[in-house]
């Protein structure tokens, strides 16, 4: 299944992605970033975990099961340049918005702010088509004392 998703999403021209592939390809950025910084650690991982049984409805248990695929998929897709522009023509621009405001929640999970996290937010952000703007609002949402 984690191959078949790659190859969609590097096809030369990627559809959109069914509800389900697009979960897993926007939680696999999740995991992406929470490693950026070489801790992936226990705060990070319960985050994305709730965040992903927020945003989809999903149980603790599928939640979870849900990071662990994610985790597979981001260990085997390209680099995030790559990855993240095949994101961007197959997710709409709603969904990625979203995912800016989780990343945000993923990478001060860990109370601290980390200059290769930032560094990858902003590309990402960029690469999903999401301004400069918009992702300092998201991380606002998320935590209005920084």
């Amino acid at each position: 299944m984690i191959a078949d998703l790659l190859k969609r999403l590097m096809s030369s021209e990627p559809e959109a992605l069914p509800d389900a592939d697009a979960r897993l390809a926007l939680t696999a950025l999740l995991v992406r970033v929470a490693r950026s910084d070489g801790a992936y650690d226990v705060a990070e991982i319960d985050r994305i975990d709730r965040i992903c049984a927020t945003r989809y409805g999903l149980t603790t248990e599928d939640a979870r099961a849900l990071r662990r695929e994610a985790e597979d998929l981001e260990a085997e897709a390209p680099d995030t340049v790559r990855f993240t522009r095949s994101i961007k023509d197959a997710v709409p621009y709603e969904q990625r918005l979203a995912v800016i405001e989780a990343l945000w929640q993923v990478a001060l999970a860990d109370g601290a702010r980390d200059q290769e996290e930032d560094a990858l937010l902003r590309l990402v952000s960029s690469l999903l088509g999401i301004n400069d703007r918009d992702s300092a609002l998201a991380r606002q949402r998320v935590d209005p004392e920084r």
